[in-house]
């Protein structure tokens, strides 16, 4: 029987693809890989933002860099493209990076910048929910 395919945010996996070029590597998520089949992602990468980049928090249905810059377009491009992925791939699961503006599920940074949590979800959490993707975080595991 085929292994299941899940897809992952990249960072979980160790792969240096985080705002500031470092990863937020799981080992409990990386476990995983022996009874699943784990696909990486990146939407912030899939949406043609580099690494480095500056840092972004969600404002309302916006996403803004800490210098005010909008990046909506760049995470929005990005949540198409991962939900092109799981619908190529027929993906019904995704475990996500929580607290990201593309990523985060049920908490994300409230867009000042300071640290504060408000509920909401990430750019790509959203489309994928709307998709009926089931959305975890590493915090599930």
């Amino acid at each position: 029987m085929e292994k299941e395919k899940i897809l992952v945010s990249a960072c979980l996996l160790g792969i240096r693809c985080k705002y500031d070029g470092t990863s937020n590597k799981n080992e409990r998520i990386l476990k995983l890989a022996k009874d699943f089949i784990l696909i990486p992602v990146c939407p912030e990468i899939l949406g043609g933002l580099p690494i480095p980049r500056e840092p972004a928090e969600r404002k309302g249905k916006r996403v803004i860099t800490k210098s005010g810059k909008d990046v909506t377009k760049y995470f929005e491009k990005g949540a198409k493209e991962v939900l092109k992925i799981c619908k190529i791939l027929k993906i019904k699961k995704a475990i996500l990076k929580q607290k990201s503006p593309s990523c985060g599920c049920g908490k994300i940074y409230d867009g000042t910048f300071s640290g504060k949590l408000i509920k909401g979800d990430g750019v790509t959490a959203k489309v994928l929910k709307k998709a009926k993707i089931k959305v975890l975080t590493e915090e599930d595991f």
